[in-house]
């Protein structure tokens, strides 16, 4: 008998490929979700419309049908747990790495923000912490309390085609623009975890091929490498066959309204675990992924002014950013002005010695 795989949601930047994945290891696949956003599934891929946020319309649409891999995407996790509690043989979901205390606010922790890299042990939001990062802490908590085997993918940015709120578009769109600078904070050194979609799905897959391994555990998910800002723009930029300026700015709340990325500080989930425990690494290389995402936006360009852009902080307010520009090129000049007292004559560009001839000392010289 063919074995049976649900997937919910299934249509964003990752669900493709674990469609995919779960045809070629052979299930029957459906896919459940609320029929918004539809993708041109194969042929024998059933598709079920059904809202993942209310108990009533999901389990009305699935009628009582048990899988033997339920994979949960999207929705509310309690409600896809509670009602597929026991019609299961495996479950799978998807959370995100904003459940760490201080992910979205880094003032919950001292020292202010996190300690990296981000363990799965570390401590999790809980009451006065930020109201999102507790919504996803306690959705992770209510998934192992009704489903304990259940396994659970951490995922941090997931980028690649069809993001709903896809961080390249802030530079290719610049780059369409004709613009050729782009500001940053804190000279484009923020290090901020990410996967592409192709490498996420692939990590999610790998739990479901050893559920014996995987049952009852959360994973952090993270590409093998990562970059910062600086080296996000340089790959970006090469991809699209321009060189960028990269305008460095401190932080701000009105200028994080110009901002690739807009978070101030770091984030590095540990990724050690899904490694040894389930042998994840790389499909694709960061430095490859992040070119072939922008190229892709390049081919197929978001609607200026419309809701995928607009999820975006970015405002794309070029006149602002000119100002930026004249500012910091001013700063620049200014600093490079101030003189510096010459460095004392026995300054030593190496720390420690290296004579160029031997010296007796007093052992050779019988003392």
């Amino acid at each position: 008998m063919t074995a049976t795989a649900l997937v919910i949601g299934g249509s964003g930047p990752t669900g493709p490929y674990v469609v995919e994945g779960l045809r070629v290891r052979g299930y029957k696949v459906s896919v459940i979700n609320r029929g918004v956003h539809p993708y041109p599934w194969p042929d024998d891929v059933e598709r079920i419309v059904g809202d993942p946020h209310f108990a009533e319309p999901f389990e009305n649409a699935l009628e009582g049908r048990r899988f033997d891999v339920v994979v949960a995407m999207y929705g509310r996790l309690r409600v896809t747990a509670r009602s597929m509690k026991g019609r299961a043989g495996q479950f799978v979901a998807v959370g995100g790495s904003v459940c760490y205390r201080g992910f979205v606010d880094p003032r919950e922790n001292f020292p202010t923000g996190m300690m990296l890299p981000v363990r799965e042990d570390a401590p999790q939001a809980g009451e006065g912490d930020h109201q999102f990062e507790q919504q996803v802490a306690r959705a992770e908590a209510a998934l192992f309390e009704t489903i304990p085997e259940a396994t659970i993918l951490r995922y941090p940015y997931v980028y690649g085609p069809r993001q709903v709120t896809p961080r390249e578009w802030s530079l290719v769109r610049r780059v369409i623009d004709g613009r050729r600078a782009v500001v940053v904070m804190h000279g484009g050194t923020t290090l901020f975890s990410h996967i592409y979609a192709e490498n996420a799905a692939h990590a999610l897959l790998l739990a479901v091929d050893r559920p014996e391994v995987a049952a009852g555990k959360a994973y952090n998910c993270a590409d093998d490498q990562q970059v910062d800002q600086r080296q996000l723009i340089e790959i970006g930029a090469r991809a699209l066959g321009v060189e960028m300026e990269l305008i460095s700015v401190p932080d701000s709340e009105q200028i994080r309204r110009a901002l690739i990325q807009p978070v101030p500080y770091h984030f590095l989930g540990d990724v050690h675990a899904i490694r040894r425990d389930l042998g994840y690494r790389d499909l694709i290389s960061a430095p490859e992924a992040i070119a072939r995402t922008v190229l892709w936006y390049r081919d197929n360009p978001l609607e200026y002014g419309g809701e995928y852009e607009q999820r975006r902080t970015d405002v794309f307010d070029y006149e602002a950013e000119d100002k930026l520009i004249a500012l910091y090129r001013e700063y620049v000049a200014a600093v490079e002005a101030v003189q510096f007292r010459p460095l004392h004559e026995n300054y030593a560009h190496h720390p420690y010695a290296h004579p160029k001839e031997h010296r007796k000392g007093r052992d050779e010289k019988g003392r």
